[in-house]
């Protein structure tokens, strides 16, 4: 897949812009704080409608306005030239495909792939379970349809049975069960596809590190369910031996919601083991391995957002991971620096206060 044009109206800082994007290399430079990230958060806006950096949709509308816009012109390799606009307000968004009106998220997700590599993909070394668990849903779900219908049942029946925890104040066992009995189905297909999810990216983590690594050493990824099993009569049956407690506390203290996996290297929980260094570039491994998955699984590449990450990386590993991308895999990345004029052509754009003026560049072919 690639993006052709990108249009942006009172996004963030944008008032405007509408940028032609050429080849396969596309670099927006500039100082910080100029707007480089707002354009690459509207690009991976189209993947599944939420922002990178934010979950208040308020926040993505330019100061004093009441709403916002996005357009998209992209070049598929199943659905051909597409046109994609959606519209923004602060109590929700709209989006047309080729000027249809797309109403349920689920025909939406997954279509139009980005991944996005930043900076602040280390929290999901380094922070808590939920942060890891948001990324896994996001990403499982926008390549199985299976798995989105079992994560929404799920946490539909969950936030059921919680409400019911924090007012129960007598014989709640039926209203319980009734709950449970909706939950344990969906649990059971979100840990049966986490655990083989996990076990073909962990292969693919693993190929992608040693690309970028600068040392001889094994990463990968490990499953942590809350509770290892993939039937629901053991779901129904943890539930039932679980309530006394769950009265006691108001709420569910078991299930998937409170599943997490780990990134290692050399055997070892990269989280208190292993050095900065190691850290990034396994999050950079999560990342690609994420791409070549989506791709292998769909047919379609999704488009690569670097938002200054390369930065942060010594010129070896920022040269490994070059080398480590799909050639035919469409690239916007940032930063406050040119990039290294051995990494081929780029059409580069300066970003100053919400503006895009395109530099005077060598520009590669679309192939």
């Amino acid at each position: 897949m690639r993006l052709c044009q990108l249009t942006l109206q009172d996004f963030r800082n944008v008032s405007l812009a509408k940028l032609c994007l050429r080849g396969r290399q596309t670099f927006l430079l500039g100082a910080n704080g100029q707007g480089k990230t707002n354009l690459l958060e509207a690009a991976g806006f189209i993947t599944a409608l939420r922002s990178f950096r934010t979950s208040d949709i308020k926040l993505l509308l330019a100061q004093g306005q009441r709403e916002a816009g996005l357009g998209c012109e992209v070049t598929h390799e199943q659905l051909a030239q597409t046109s994609l606009t959606i519209k923004l307000r602060s109590d929700g968004r709209e989006l047309w495909c080729d000027d249809e009106k797309v109403s349920r998220l689920s025909d939406h997700l997954g279509r139009f792939p980005t991944v996005v590599f930043s900076s602040q993909d280390m929290i999901l070394v380094r922070g808590a379970p939920a942060e890891r668990r948001r990324w896994l849903d996001h990403a499982l779900a926008a390549m199985d349809g299976a798995y989105l219908s079992a994560l929404q049942n799920y946490h539909q029946a969950l936030n059921e049975r919680n409400s019911l925890l924090k007012q129960a104040n007598g014989n709640v066992k039926a209203q319980l069960t009734a709950f449970e009995k909706m939950l344990a189905p969906a649990a059971a297909e979100l840990v049966t596809r986490r655990r083989a999810g996990l076990e073909e990216l962990t292969g693919r983590v693993a190929k992608a590190y040693a690309e970028i690594s600068t040392e001889d050493e094994i990463a990968g990824l490990r499953y942590s369910p809350d509770f290892d099993v993939d039937t629901e009569e053991a779901w129904l049956q943890r539930w039932q031996q679980g309530r006394s407690r769950d009265i006691q506390f108001r709420t569910t203290q078991s299930g998937p919601h409170r599943d997490d996996f780990e990134f290692w290297v050399k055997g070892m929980a990269a989280k208190d083991f292993a050095s900065e260094g190691q850290q990034r570039s396994l999050v950079i491994a999560l990342r690609l391995a994420q791409a070549t998955w989506f791709h292998a699984r769909s047919g379609v590449r999704p488009v690569l957002l670097a938002d200054d990450v390369l930065g942060e990386l010594d010129p070896e590993r920022r040269k490994r991971f070059w080398a480590a991308i799909d050639p035919e895999s469409q690239v916007i990345a940032t930063g406050t620096e040119a990039p290294d004029a051995d990494l081929g052509h780029w059409q580069i754009f300066n970003v100053v206060g919400g503006t895009f003026i395109e530099q005077s560049a060598k520009v590669e072919e679309t192939k």
